[in-house]
């Protein structure tokens, strides 16, 4: 029996799996496994004991640059989405490895003298061009990690920028508020004077000491928001107590983007819809993984067979071929076909949903950047002569102070106007940015 088990035993070492799968095709010579896309994209750390999983910015200003750095240095959405990627890799090489053969041994009789023993090795041999369906259905896979990762990416940029400039609309809305403060309560030092030399009614001081209180509520208001916008932005790689002492951006700076013609153009190659289009060739390559399971696999045997009654040893050939008779991988197919139709119609519906929200996007930036300039230049530098005005008539005894309170109250609502407009130009300037991954 030694004879002839030896001899197939080093035939399935010969043609294992360690040996099938190292032979790799003309395609994964030239590009290795995992080497090209192991390098690109970041992977976490192991983290040492009792050091912080997460980056901290320092103890000073931050810049938006510091912020996009310590995002993709810390932000674990981006990671998965590198692990996802690096884990099609091995999809590939699953799909590139060959069906392992076996090794079967059978024995006709228990007596020693009339005993037949048969050992062979079987060979399955894939038909139907499968292994190359799965190989591309797999590679196709990696394309659409690798868009998500872009994708992601973008997503990452945009949302650290308008975060970014959030925190600084916040600063400035908190600045703005402590000034009405100051505002308010040069106000009521002045109605107080004037009640105190008998110039005007003491309801006079009332009102400008409620209005004082209405400044420091929403003096308390601002700095509540600002707290929560700082606290958003470091979320972003994982900190979750802000150590910065304040974002430095030039909020002045309106943010600009190209033409809606452009951007409608641009909108083809960005990464949200090149993911759903590669979407939709995964799916139609996982159809021809399914169509090319109907063809039935065939298995070659070769072996020997020794009979002790007969003093021989034979050898063993044979070849075993399924009949698709019921199972033909009716159902696996039609699956692969509605989701191949599924996948081609959420490509639609994003493409329609993306043009839709990057116009609106670019009106919206188009709209902001106007009314920014024209508070900017005429709303705020009026409201403020108002208000000085209405200052020196009151203290002249001109005015009375309703007067210089409708003033300030005028100057506070175009401030806070001319903040909120910017908060819009960026959002509709980071939206732009996360459609069409810039």
């Amino acid at each position: 029996m030694r004879r002839f088990m030896v001899p197939l035993c080093m035939a399935a070492i010969l043609v294992g799996p360690g040996r099938a799968g190292a032979q790799p095709s003309p395609q994964s010579a030239s590009q290795p496994y995992a080497q090209p896309y192991l390098q690109p994209y970041p992977q976490a750390q192991p983290v040492a004991p009792g050091a912080s999983a997460w980056p901290r910015e320092a103890a000073e200003p931050l810049t938006v640059d510091t912020a996009l750095a310590l995002a993709a240095a810390g932000n674990f959405s981006l990671s998965a989405a590198a692990r996802e990627l690096d884990a099609t890799e091995g999809a590939i090489r699953q799909a590139r490895t060959l069906r392992n053969p076996e090794v079967a041994l059978a024995m006709e009789d228990t007596r020693r003298e009339t005993r037949a023993t048969t050992a062979q090795l079987n060979l399955p041999i894939e038909l139907g061009g499968k292994r190359a369906a799965r190989i591309s259905a797999a590679e196709l896979g990696r394309d659409v990690a690798q868009a998500q990762w872009r994708s992601t990416q973008a997503d990452l940029r945009a949302t650290v920028i308008a975060a970014f400039f959030g925190v600084a609309v916040a600063q400035e809305r908190v600045r703005l508020a402590a000034a009405s403060v100051d505002i308010a309560r040069k106000g009521t030092d002045a109605a107080a004077r004037r009640v105190a030399a008998g110039k005007v009614s003491p309801l006079e001081e009332t009102r400008a000491a409620v209005e004082q209180a209405n400044a420091e509520l929403e003096l308390a208001d601002a700095t509540a928001e600002l707290q929560s916008a700082r606290q958003a932005l470091t979320a972003l790689w994982g900190n979750a107590s802000p150590q910065f002492t304040e974002v430095r951006g030039d909020l002045d700076a309106l943010p600009s983007r190209p033409a809606p013609e452009q951007l409608l153009a641009a909108l083809e190659d960005s990464p949200l819809l090149q993911s759903s289009r590669l979407e939709v060739g995964r799916r139609q390559a996982l159809v021809d993984v399914e169509r090319s399971r109907r063809y039935p696999d065939i298995t070659v045997s070769v072996g020997t067979k020794r009979d002790n009654e007969a003093n021989r040893t034979m050898p063993v050939l044979g070849v075993a071929i399924p009949l698709p008779l019921f199972d033909r991988n009716q159902g696996n197919l039609y699956e692969s076909i509605r989701r191949a139709d599924k996948a081609a119609d959420e490509f639609l519906a994003n493409r329609i949903r993306l043009t839709n929200e990057l116009q609106q996007a670019s009106n919206q930036l188009t709209v902001s950047r106007s009314s920014a300039q024209t508070l900017k230049t005429t709303v705020l530098p009026a409201a403020e002569r108002a208000y000085e005005a209405a200052t020196r008539g009151f203290e002249a005894g001109k005015f009375d102070f309703l007067n210089v309170l409708d003033a300030q109250r005028t100057l506070f609502q175009a401030r806070i106007r001319y903040l909120g407009v910017l908060a819009r130009a960026y959002q509709a300037a980071t939206t732009i940015d996360r459609i069409v991954g810039r």
